[in-house]
């Protein structure tokens, strides 16, 4: 008897220590069922503002989205606890060809095409908690499907990384107004920014012109505004070399720049070499079947027309980032023109802004031009692939954006940051920082104070409004050294 009591205390032990443990378990699975029933929220998709087939695309959308657990598609706004909106359009970009030994560009045929779509995760109040632009994949059968399955895995992964925050707080604000002018190359994203940040701080009136990086910085340099915008790190050495240590750079956002072409009819997006850009914009290259442009595009007819190129006239960031990377890539640039705001242009015909320039290559057959990404998309426009230090033919992409964007280094608050020609695959080109430059020194303490607020509101919500016009919020490092940065203004 004894040693049957002996064999059986620890074993009845043993099985209350097993009770015990699925207890636990069973808890702790409850606890995790009832967090995770928590953070499903309720969501609904607006109608998008497409140009065209707004109706296929949401309805893509929704059944991409039904996928995400941690969401519930609703049906009524009303029962919603956050809200998808957008806008984009889809368009034929040209035709593939019947008959591909004809030889000619097709006018009719099976019909390409392209398109894209911006979205914004909003809440209740209308703060942006995510957004996100896509582009088709190349090669993509159904336009609307890519792009339904684009955003439903970028909003998943965003979700899933807790990257969404859903409890927001207006920064304390006096009553004041600010001034600012310069770029065009992130005037979408700064238009967006101000509508935003004065609906969260209705007592802030924030202007902005966007006249060009050169005109908006000679407007900060006589006082006539309270900040200025560039896509040239350089812009203030250029214009006042002497006040360098008066002035602050802060990059707001990452953009990429883009060579746009009209060449209707072409069903495949061209693919460009360094080389070829700088000889067309050299003048040396005139054809669009010359050579070198036939050697990168085997496969594709290109036709016996002469190249109308388009650039810039007034001072641009967006001509000093186009320039920047021929200077990188063709020692033959670098030698005659170089990287500037108001390069001496070898040819071409001139366009204000990057409106204009999309507009002009839009109306011109046979054109080519440089733009940001934004622009291109909302033009219609075929923008080309670049070819990257890589060797790699990159289209401009969000993913792309964000590789060159990985390669910034720096350290302390030097921002004064160039990424275009970055090393790796898939990156893309021609992708660059898009400064907002302040005075170092700024009397009145409320206007400090107020345009403090207004950067630190730019690397927190104002980062998440980005991506849904085509540029990249800036990389962590990036912002933790700005925000330290920002107690330099005095």
């Amino acid at each position: 008897m004894e040693d049957h009591a002996y064999m059986t205390q620890p074993i009845s032990l043993w099985w209350r220590g097993r009770f015990r443990l699925r207890l636990i378990n069973t808890f702790i699975l409850a606890c995790a069922a009832i967090a995770t029933a928590s953070r499903v929220k309720r969501l609904y998709v607006e109608p998008f503002t497409t140009e065209s087939g707004s109706p296929k695309l949401r309805e893509e959308v929704v059944a991409e989205l039904r996928k995400i657990h941690s969401l519930s598609v609703v049906t009524a706004e009303s029962d919603a606890d956050v809200i998808l909106g957008g806008g984009g359009g889809i368009w034929v970009k040209g035709y593939r060809s019947l008959n591909p030994r004809s030889g000619r560009l097709p006018s009719d045929g099976t019909p390409v095409y392209d398109g894209y779509l911006s979205v914004e995760l909003r809440d209740k109040k209308g703060e942006t908690l995510w957004s996100y632009l896509a582009t088709p994949g190349v090669g993509a059968e159904d336009v609307p499907k890519d792009l339904a399955k684009r955003i439903a895995k970028h909003l998943a992964e965003a979700w899933d990384q807790g990257d969404l925050p859903f409890e927001s707080a207006p920064l304390p604000q006096p009553a004041i107004v600010l001034k600012g002018a310069g770029a065009t190359f992130p005037y979408p994203v700064y238009s967006k920014w101000l509508t935003n940040y004065r609906r969260a701080n209705p007592l802030v009136d924030i202007t902005y012109q966007p006249i060009g990086s050169e005109a908006g910085i000679q407007k900060l340099l006589s006082q006539e505004i309270d900040f200025g915008a560039s896509d040239s790190p350089e812009v203030i050495r250029d214009l006042a070399p002497n006040e360098q240590a008066d002035y602050l750079l802060f990059p707001s956002v990452v953009g990429a720049v883009v060579p746009i072409v009209n060449l209707p009819g072409l069903p495949n997006s061209l693919s460009l070499t360094p080389q070829a850009l700088a000889g067309i914009y050299l003048g040396t290259i005139t054809k669009w079947n010359d050579p070198v442009l036939r050697e990168a595009n085997r496969g594709v007819h290109l036709p016996d027309l002469d190249i109308v190129v388009v650039h810039r006239t007034d001072g641009s960031g967006t001509s000093y980032a186009w320039t920047d990377y021929l200077s990188k890539t063709s020692p033959q640039w670098q030698a005659q023109i170089g990287a500037s705001l108001t390069p001496k242009w070898p040819v071409g015909r001139g366009a204000t802004g990057n409106d204009g320039v999309a507009k002009l290559v839009k109306e011109l057959g046979g054109s080519i031009g440089y733009v940001e990404f934004i622009y291109a998309l909302q033009n219609h426009l075929s923008f080309a692939k670049v070819q990257n230090r890589n060797g790699d033919f990159v289209a401009a992409s969000l993913e792309g954006i964000a590789l060159a964007a990985n390669q910034s280094v720096g350290a302390g608050d030097n921002f004064k940051i160039s990424i275009v020609d970055p090393p790796g695959r898939d990156a893309y080109p021609i992708s660059s920082f898009t400064w907002l430059i302040v005075p170092a020194n700024i009397a009145p303490d409320a206007k400090r104070q107020a345009i403090t607020n207004f950067l630190e509101w730019i690397l927190g919500p104002g980062q998440r409004q980005a991506a849904a016009l085509g540029y990249l919020a800036l990389p962590n490092d990036v912002i933790r050294r700005e925000e330290a940065a920002l107690r330099r203004i005095h």
